[in-house]
């Protein structure tokens, strides 16, 4: 679904319900734009009044909550903005802005917005808005440096500030049918791309760095908006992985099974220029899809030559790993505790050959099975043990089984799904085979 619509930004109408003018804020000139798409009305108070009922549940003594992420902005407003976001238990949520007040009216017309230099300025706004900070406020503490924390409290003495991370993270795991369309759609073109697109122009011979740009010449023909996003502190992501034989199992800093070694030490990312799909040879592609700021995750896995030469060994991993994910995508149902599928997909390997290998041999070995996705890579839920939140129709989950086999590589599987009461609804394709290309 697509919205757009004309915004005439003038200075004269830079008040009233499109938003408060800060005294700071210069006079724009008459400026028409068009704004990519709007946040539907319903589809921003929905999320508002989720985030209100989540933030009563879990720091019922904080009057509000206040956001620093980009992307929580954008959640809750539809602006991607440089600022920062109060969000009152009553009352209009004030956004305020560093730089770009006019793309936040044209992209958000109906949230108060205005611009702001200094911390010590946060409380007066607020009070000038008719939207008053509280005296205890949840804040997105992981959102902000150390160094910028201690001067926002020098800068707000009288505020005692709680935790609120927690009920962005929660807010988020859910997604609405607006959200899950968009998904859908990701996932669709993913899975062309990789499944049935690629093999035509894949080949034995080629380097881990020219598969990565193939790959990224057919996603961006078919959408990609050409950002993945990570939300855990430090962690980064550029396509994803792809490795080629024993590659699979590289020593990695990044929190998943597949080893890579990457572009280079300072870019341990895509594929390596000296890295050579060879004959009878894995090929693991672990890559995401981004579609409109939502992500899915999927891995293909090819093998370089015909059916016949696929290893045993290789046959009865990838057949595993195959049989672990339809485990988990059945259990993917309101309900259910996240921890109770990591724990049956441990049970189901411990008595097989590939216990040492299962999630990435040695120090690349994970201790999950799976992880929420959407406006970044890594949300919530995650398949592991301490999740006993039970799960929610509208999640949406990445499972990952994956082997580790030293001296071949990694073999598995990806696919992103939606919890349903039926169980998981895969959105990225149904058919899962090794695909040999010879």
């Amino acid at each position: 679904m697509e919205m757009r619509t004309k915004i005439l930004i003038r200075a004269a109408f830079l008040t009233g319900n499109i938003g408060i003018l800060s005294p700071c804020c210069k006079q724009p000139e008459e400026t028409m734009c068009t704004a990519g798409e709007l946040l539907p009305d319903e589809e921003r108070l929905a999320r508002q009044t989720r985030c209100r009922r989540l933030l009563a549940e879990r720091a019922p003594e904080a009057g509000g909550l206040m956001l620093f992420s980009r992307l929580n902005i954008y959640y809750l407003t539809g602006a991607y903005a440089n600022g920062l976001l109060w969000l009152p238990m009553e009352g209009e949520p004030l956004l305020l802005v560093r730089k770009g007040l006019e793309r936040c009216r044209l992209e958000s017309p109906k949230t108060n917005a205005a611009l702001f230099r200094s911390y010590g300025e946060i409380a007066g706004l607020c009070e000038q808005a008719a939207t008053p900070l509280s005296p205890v406020a949840a804040a997105e503490m992981s959102a902000l440096p150390w160094s910028l924390s201690t001067t926002l409290q020098a800068r707000l003495p009288g505020i005692r500030f709680v935790p609120g991370e927690q009920v962005m993270l929660t807010a988020r795991s859910v997604k609405s049918p607006w959200e899950l369309a968009k998904m859908r759609i990701c996932g669709e073109r993913q899975h062309r791309c990789l499944y049935e697109l690629l093999p035509a122009r894949l080949r034995p011979g080629m380097s881990e760095r020219e598969i990565s740009h193939l790959v990224w010449q057919i996603f961006f023909e078919h959408g990609h908006c050409g950002m993945l996003r990570m939300g855990n502190h430090g962690e980064e992501v550029f396509l994803g992985h792809v490795a080629a034989g024993e590659n699979g199992n590289y020593p990695s800093h990044y929190n998943g099974p597949l080893g890579v070694k990457g572009e280079h030490p300072a870019v341990p990312f895509m594929g390596h220029a000296h890295s050579v799909w060879r004959e009878h040879e894995v090929l693991m592609l672990d890559v995401g899809f981004g579609f409109e700021g939502y992500n899915t995750d999927k891995t293909q896995m090819y093998w370089s030559g015909a059916q016949a030469s696929v290893p045993d060994v290789v046959r009865e991993a990838y057949a595993l790993c195959l049989e672990i994910q339809e485990r988990a995508a059945s259990s993917l149902r309101p309900g259910v505790l996240p921890s109770s599928i990591w724990e049956d997909a441990c049970e189901r390997v411990r008595p097989t050959q590939f216990t040492e290998g299962f999630m990435g041999l040695g120090d690349n070995k994970v201790q999950f099975l799976g992880h929420g996705i959407g406006l970044v890579i890594d949300e919530q839920p995650v398949l592991a043990r301490r999740f006993d939140e039970p799960l929610q129709a509208g999640m949406t989950i990445a499972v990952e089984p994956k082997i580790g086999l030293p001296g071949i590589g990694m073999v598995g599987v990806e696919n992103t799904f939606e919890v349903t009461p039926g169980g998981g609804k895969c959105l990225t394709g149904n058919r899962f085979d090794l695909l040999c290309l010879d």
